[in-house]
Protein backbone atom coordinates (compact mmCIF):
# COMPACT_ATOMS: atom_id res chain seq x y z
CA UNK A 1 0.00 0.00 0.00
CA UNK A 2 1.16 3.45 -0.92
CA UNK A 3 2.19 5.68 2.12
CA UNK A 4 -0.78 7.31 4.10
CA UNK A 5 -0.36 11.20 3.28
CA UNK A 6 0.96 12.97 6.35
CA UNK A 7 -0.99 15.20 8.89
CA UNK A 8 0.83 18.81 10.08
CA UNK A 9 1.38 17.37 13.32
CA UNK A 10 3.58 15.19 11.86
CA UNK A 11 5.46 17.26 10.03
CA UNK A 12 5.94 20.03 12.83
CA UNK A 13 7.85 16.91 14.43
CA UNK A 14 10.43 16.49 12.07
CA UNK A 15 10.91 20.15 11.70
CA UNK A 16 11.45 20.44 15.57
CA UNK A 17 14.25 18.00 15.56
CA UNK A 18 16.49 19.81 13.13
CA UNK A 19 18.50 22.24 14.23
CA UNK A 20 20.10 25.81 12.79
CA UNK A 21 23.17 25.21 11.54
CA UNK A 22 24.32 28.61 13.14
CA UNK A 23 22.97 28.01 17.09
CA UNK A 24 22.91 24.69 16.74
CA UNK A 25 19.21 24.77 18.17
CA UNK A 26 15.72 23.83 16.87
CA UNK A 27 14.36 25.97 13.84
CA UNK A 28 11.16 25.42 15.65
CA UNK A 29 12.16 27.42 18.54
CA UNK A 30 14.34 29.49 17.04
CA UNK A 31 11.14 31.18 14.96
CA UNK A 32 12.65 30.51 11.51
CA UNK A 33 10.30 28.18 10.12
CA UNK A 34 7.34 30.18 8.59
CA UNK A 35 4.21 30.00 6.06
CA UNK A 36 4.33 26.02 6.60
CA UNK A 37 1.47 24.82 4.11
CA UNK A 38 0.01 21.17 3.74
CA UNK A 39 -1.98 20.90 0.75
CA UNK A 40 -2.68 17.06 0.30
CA UNK A 41 0.93 15.48 0.05
CA UNK A 42 2.92 19.02 -1.43
CA UNK A 43 4.56 20.82 1.69
CA UNK A 44 6.14 24.15 1.57
CA UNK A 45 7.16 26.40 4.25
CA UNK A 46 9.70 29.16 4.57
CA UNK A 47 13.11 28.37 6.75
CA UNK A 48 15.34 31.39 7.58
CA UNK A 49 18.60 31.45 7.91
CA UNK A 50 21.58 33.80 8.64
CA UNK A 51 23.86 35.14 6.66
CA UNK A 52 26.87 33.95 9.08
CA UNK A 53 26.24 30.31 7.58
CA UNK A 54 25.23 31.47 4.19
CA UNK A 55 27.81 28.89 2.79
CA UNK A 56 25.44 26.22 4.07
CA UNK A 57 21.95 27.43 3.28
CA UNK A 58 22.02 24.80 -0.23
CA UNK A 59 23.61 22.45 2.00
CA UNK A 60 20.85 23.01 5.29
CA UNK A 61 17.99 23.33 2.65
CA UNK A 62 18.93 19.86 0.82
CA UNK A 63 19.30 18.14 4.75
CA UNK A 64 15.99 19.53 5.71
CA UNK A 65 14.46 18.49 2.14
CA UNK A 66 15.84 15.00 2.92
CA UNK A 67 14.86 14.35 6.80
CA UNK A 68 11.32 15.28 5.70
CA UNK A 69 11.26 13.46 2.72
CA UNK A 70 12.65 10.12 4.48
CA UNK A 71 10.34 10.36 7.82
CA UNK A 72 6.99 11.63 5.60
CA UNK A 73 7.21 9.15 2.89
CA UNK A 74 3.75 10.41 1.83
CA UNK A 75 5.23 13.49 0.84
CA UNK A 76 5.16 13.73 -3.14
CA UNK A 77 6.85 17.23 -3.22
CA UNK A 78 8.65 19.14 -0.82
CA UNK A 79 9.31 23.23 -1.27
CA UNK A 80 11.41 25.01 1.10
CA UNK A 81 12.24 28.97 0.34
CA UNK A 82 14.94 30.31 2.51
CA UNK A 83 14.94 33.72 3.00
CA UNK A 84 17.58 35.75 5.23
CA UNK A 85 17.16 35.62 9.43
CA UNK A 86 18.35 38.38 11.09
CA UNK A 87 20.30 37.82 14.15
CA UNK A 88 22.21 40.85 14.98
CA UNK A 89 25.98 39.92 16.96
CA UNK A 90 26.74 41.10 20.17
CA UNK A 91 29.97 43.59 21.25
CA UNK A 92 33.05 41.69 21.68
CA UNK A 93 35.46 41.73 24.30
CA UNK A 94 37.45 44.80 25.91
CA UNK A 95 37.39 46.58 22.26
CA UNK A 96 33.77 46.11 21.76
CA UNK A 97 34.18 44.30 18.59
CA UNK A 98 30.37 43.89 16.83
CA UNK A 99 31.05 40.45 15.16
CA UNK A 100 29.81 36.62 15.41
CA UNK A 101 33.08 35.30 14.97
CA UNK A 102 36.55 36.22 15.15
CA UNK A 103 39.39 34.25 13.10
CA UNK A 104 42.74 34.12 12.97
CA UNK A 105 45.07 33.08 10.29
CA UNK A 106 48.55 32.31 11.11
CA UNK A 107 51.56 30.81 10.47
CA UNK A 108 54.59 29.39 12.10
CA UNK A 109 56.93 31.14 9.46
CA UNK A 110 56.67 33.56 6.60
CA UNK A 111 56.72 32.86 2.80
CA UNK A 112 54.08 30.25 2.94
CA UNK A 113 51.23 32.52 1.68
CA UNK A 114 49.26 33.26 4.92
CA UNK A 115 47.70 36.81 3.65
CA UNK A 116 47.07 35.23 0.34
CA UNK A 117 45.18 32.58 2.52
CA UNK A 118 43.19 35.34 5.05
CA UNK A 119 42.67 37.74 2.23
CA UNK A 120 40.98 34.55 0.04
CA UNK A 121 39.47 33.10 3.57
CA UNK A 122 37.57 36.95 3.88
CA UNK A 123 37.34 37.07 0.26
CA UNK A 124 35.33 33.60 -0.56
CA UNK A 125 32.89 34.13 2.81
CA UNK A 126 32.16 37.35 1.57
CA UNK A 127 31.39 36.09 -1.96
CA UNK A 128 29.16 33.90 -0.35
CA UNK A 129 26.58 36.30 1.54
CA UNK A 130 28.26 36.92 4.87
CA UNK A 131 29.00 39.89 6.35
CA UNK A 132 33.21 40.03 6.44
CA UNK A 133 35.80 42.62 8.06
CA UNK A 134 39.40 41.93 7.52
CA UNK A 135 42.28 43.11 10.36
CA UNK A 136 45.20 43.17 8.37
CA UNK A 137 47.43 42.62 11.95
CA UNK A 138 50.75 42.17 10.15
CA UNK A 139 52.06 45.34 11.32
CA UNK A 140 55.76 44.82 10.11
CA UNK A 141 54.60 43.75 6.72
CA UNK A 142 51.07 44.41 5.98
CA UNK A 143 50.47 43.05 2.42
CA UNK A 144 46.28 43.01 2.62
CA UNK A 145 46.17 46.29 0.88
CA UNK A 146 48.67 45.44 -1.89
CA UNK A 147 47.10 41.93 -2.29
CA UNK A 148 42.92 43.21 -2.93
CA UNK A 149 44.57 46.18 -4.57
CA UNK A 150 43.67 48.93 -2.20
CA UNK A 151 45.79 52.20 -1.98
CA UNK A 152 45.45 55.83 0.17
CA UNK A 153 45.00 56.74 3.46
CA UNK A 154 42.22 55.62 6.19
CA UNK A 155 39.80 58.58 6.75
CA UNK A 156 38.66 59.30 10.04
CA UNK A 157 34.92 59.63 10.40
CA UNK A 158 33.28 60.77 13.54
CA UNK A 159 36.30 60.30 15.98
CA UNK A 160 36.28 56.28 13.73
CA UNK A 161 38.71 55.01 11.39
CA UNK A 162 36.79 54.04 8.48
CA UNK A 163 37.50 50.74 7.06
CA UNK A 164 38.47 50.59 2.83
CA UNK A 165 35.96 48.01 1.36
CA UNK A 166 36.53 45.98 -1.65
CA UNK A 167 34.70 42.94 -2.78
CA UNK A 168 32.14 43.08 0.22
CA UNK A 169 35.06 42.46 2.35
CA UNK A 170 35.62 45.97 5.18
CA UNK A 171 39.83 46.02 5.31
CA UNK A 172 41.64 47.75 7.62
CA UNK A 173 45.93 47.89 7.82
CA UNK A 174 48.53 49.55 9.10
CA UNK A 175 49.29 50.19 5.23
CA UNK A 176 46.57 52.57 5.57
CA UNK A 177 48.60 54.81 7.97
CA UNK A 178 52.23 54.06 7.34
CA UNK A 179 53.63 54.57 3.49
CA UNK A 180 54.40 51.25 1.82
CA UNK A 181 58.02 52.07 1.70
CA UNK A 182 58.27 53.24 5.66
CA UNK A 183 59.17 50.95 7.92
CA UNK A 184 57.48 49.91 11.37
CA UNK A 185 59.79 50.20 14.29
CA UNK A 186 58.30 48.93 17.35
CA UNK A 187 58.51 47.75 20.31
CA UNK A 188 55.62 45.62 22.67
CA UNK A 189 53.72 48.12 23.95
CA UNK A 190 53.33 50.36 20.82
CA UNK A 191 52.17 47.23 18.70
CA UNK A 192 49.51 45.84 21.56
CA UNK A 193 48.30 49.66 21.27
CA UNK A 194 48.03 49.87 17.91
CA UNK A 195 46.52 46.67 17.28
CA UNK A 196 43.91 47.72 20.16
CA UNK A 197 43.47 50.82 18.38
CA UNK A 198 42.46 48.98 14.99
CA UNK A 199 40.12 46.94 17.00
CA UNK A 200 38.14 49.52 18.81
CA UNK A 201 38.76 52.52 16.77
CA UNK A 202 37.44 51.12 13.64
CA UNK A 203 33.66 51.45 12.85
CA UNK A 204 33.68 47.77 11.36
CA UNK A 205 30.25 47.95 11.86
CA UNK A 206 27.95 44.48 12.36
CA UNK A 207 30.02 41.48 11.09
CA UNK A 208 29.56 37.96 10.54
CA UNK A 209 33.16 36.98 10.94
CA UNK A 210 35.93 38.93 11.63
CA UNK A 211 39.46 37.64 9.71
CA UNK A 212 42.90 38.61 11.39
CA UNK A 213 45.74 38.43 9.21
CA UNK A 214 48.34 37.51 11.92
CA UNK A 215 51.97 38.32 11.62
CA UNK A 216 54.27 35.12 11.43
CA UNK A 217 55.38 33.73 14.16
CA UNK A 218 54.52 33.06 17.42
CA UNK A 219 55.11 36.57 18.92
CA UNK A 220 53.32 38.20 21.81
CA UNK A 221 50.36 40.02 18.98
CA UNK A 222 48.49 36.11 19.75
CA UNK A 223 48.76 37.28 23.18
CA UNK A 224 47.09 40.95 22.96
CA UNK A 225 44.22 39.13 20.90
CA UNK A 226 43.40 36.69 23.22
CA UNK A 227 42.93 39.33 25.94
CA UNK A 228 41.46 41.65 24.19
CA UNK A 229 38.57 39.62 22.85
CA UNK A 230 37.08 36.40 22.51
CA UNK A 231 38.53 34.41 19.40
CA UNK A 232 36.39 31.45 17.99
CA UNK A 233 40.08 29.90 16.49
CA UNK A 234 43.10 29.84 14.14
CA UNK A 235 43.42 28.54 10.89
CA UNK A 236 47.09 27.29 10.30
CA UNK A 237 48.61 27.87 7.10
CA UNK A 238 51.71 25.96 5.86
CA UNK A 239 53.31 24.24 2.82
CA UNK A 240 54.04 20.48 2.56
CA UNK A 241 57.65 20.57 3.50
CA UNK A 242 59.03 19.33 7.26
CA UNK A 243 60.34 22.22 7.80
CA UNK A 244 57.29 24.36 7.66
CA UNK A 245 55.24 21.70 9.62
CA UNK A 246 57.69 22.09 12.62
CA UNK A 247 57.65 26.02 12.51
CA UNK A 248 53.32 25.30 11.79
CA UNK A 249 53.27 22.76 15.49
CA UNK A 250 55.09 25.49 17.18
CA UNK A 251 51.84 28.28 15.84
CA UNK A 252 49.73 25.42 16.46
CA UNK A 253 50.48 24.76 20.11
CA UNK A 254 50.96 28.30 20.61
CA UNK A 255 47.16 29.09 19.91
CA UNK A 256 46.48 25.94 22.05
CA UNK A 257 48.54 27.28 25.11
CA UNK A 258 46.34 30.62 24.99
CA UNK A 259 42.76 28.72 25.16
CA UNK A 260 42.79 29.62 21.24
CA UNK A 261 40.91 26.71 19.54
CA UNK A 262 42.32 25.71 16.42
CA UNK A 263 40.06 25.22 13.77
CA UNK A 264 42.29 23.89 11.22
CA UNK A 265 45.41 23.87 8.81
CA UNK A 266 45.76 24.32 5.30
CA UNK A 267 48.11 23.10 3.34
CA UNK A 268 49.56 25.88 0.55
CA UNK A 269 51.74 25.53 -2.25
CA UNK A 270 50.51 22.16 -1.89
CA UNK A 271 51.33 20.91 -5.63
CA UNK A 272 52.01 22.50 -8.96
CA UNK A 273 49.83 21.50 -12.15
CA UNK A 274 51.78 22.12 -14.94
CA UNK A 275 49.28 23.82 -17.88
CA UNK A 276 51.93 22.46 -20.64
CA UNK A 277 51.48 18.59 -19.99
CA UNK A 278 48.52 19.12 -16.49
CA UNK A 279 50.85 16.47 -14.80
CA UNK A 280 51.43 16.86 -11.03
CA UNK A 281 54.44 18.10 -9.66
CA UNK A 282 54.78 17.85 -5.72
CA UNK A 283 57.85 20.25 -5.02
CA UNK A 284 57.57 20.78 -1.40
CA UNK A 285 56.45 17.31 -0.76
CA UNK A 286 52.98 15.89 -0.51
CA UNK A 287 50.68 15.87 1.75
CA UNK A 288 52.54 16.32 5.25
CA UNK A 289 49.64 18.59 6.49
CA UNK A 290 47.03 16.26 6.48
CA UNK A 291 49.38 13.95 8.15
CA UNK A 292 50.28 16.37 10.81
CA UNK A 293 46.53 17.50 11.06
CA UNK A 294 45.75 13.63 11.77
CA UNK A 295 47.92 13.48 14.00
CA UNK A 296 47.39 16.44 16.15
CA UNK A 297 43.61 15.80 16.11
CA UNK A 298 42.79 19.05 14.26
CA UNK A 299 40.60 19.54 11.25
CA UNK A 300 42.62 19.48 8.07
CA UNK A 301 40.40 22.30 6.07
CA UNK A 302 42.40 22.17 2.43
CA UNK A 303 44.90 22.06 -0.04
CA UNK A 304 45.87 25.04 -2.76
CA UNK A 305 48.10 24.27 -5.32
CA UNK A 306 50.89 26.51 -6.50
CA UNK A 307 49.89 28.15 -9.69
CA UNK A 308 51.44 30.98 -11.64
CA UNK A 309 48.40 32.90 -11.75
CA UNK A 310 47.65 33.13 -8.16
CA UNK A 311 50.51 34.52 -7.68
CA UNK A 312 50.05 37.05 -11.06
CA UNK A 313 46.52 38.25 -9.48
CA UNK A 314 48.03 38.83 -6.21
CA UNK A 315 51.18 41.23 -7.52
CA UNK A 316 48.31 43.22 -9.24
CA UNK A 317 46.48 43.52 -6.43
CA UNK A 318 43.52 41.36 -8.27
CA UNK A 319 43.32 38.63 -5.66
CA UNK A 320 39.41 38.15 -6.08
CA UNK A 321 40.27 36.97 -9.40
CA UNK A 322 41.09 33.63 -7.48
CA UNK A 323 37.38 32.92 -7.25
CA UNK A 324 36.75 32.92 -11.30
CA UNK A 325 40.02 30.71 -11.93
CA UNK A 326 38.84 27.22 -12.10
CA UNK A 327 42.62 26.14 -11.58
CA UNK A 328 42.40 27.46 -7.78
CA UNK A 329 38.38 28.21 -6.86
CA UNK A 330 37.09 25.06 -6.02
CA UNK A 331 40.04 24.52 -3.67
CA UNK A 332 39.37 27.90 -2.06
CA UNK A 333 35.58 27.41 -2.06
CA UNK A 334 35.77 24.60 -0.40
CA UNK A 335 38.41 26.00 2.25
CA UNK A 336 35.50 28.50 3.30
CA UNK A 337 32.88 26.10 3.27
CA UNK A 338 34.65 23.75 5.57
CA UNK A 339 35.41 26.67 8.25
CA UNK A 340 32.17 27.65 8.27
CA UNK A 341 30.82 24.01 8.43
CA UNK A 342 33.29 22.72 11.05
CA UNK A 343 32.04 25.19 13.14
CA UNK A 344 28.42 24.77 12.81
CA UNK A 345 29.59 21.26 13.25
CA UNK A 346 30.76 22.35 17.11
CA UNK A 347 27.48 24.92 17.51
CA UNK A 348 24.97 21.57 16.98
CA UNK A 349 27.64 19.63 19.93
CA UNK A 350 27.05 21.85 22.24
CA UNK A 351 24.42 21.07 25.04
CA UNK A 352 21.32 23.17 24.34
CA UNK A 353 20.97 26.45 26.61
CA UNK A 354 19.22 26.07 29.72
CA UNK A 355 15.72 26.88 30.59
CA UNK A 356 15.32 29.93 32.51
CA UNK A 357 12.47 29.96 35.19
CA UNK A 358 10.14 32.47 36.15
CA UNK A 359 9.91 32.95 39.74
Amino acid sequence: MPPSSPDLAAVNAVLADFSDPESGRGIVKMGQVRDVDLSGTTLRLTLGLTTYVAPLWEETQKELKESLAARLPGLSEIQIKLVEEHRPPQKLGQVGVTAKSVIAVASGKGGVGKSTIAASIALGLARSGCHIGLMDADVYGPSIPHLLGLQGRAEVVDKKLKPMEVHGVKVMSMGFLVPADEPVIWRGPMLHGAITNFLRDTDWGNLDYLIIDMPPGTGDIALTLSQLLPLSGAVIVCTPQDVALLDAVKALMMYRKVNIPVLGIVENMSFFLCPDNNQRYDIFGSGGARRRAEQLGVPFLGEVPLQIPIRIHGDEGKTAANFDDPAAAPYLKAICHRIVANMARQNRAQPPLPKLSVL
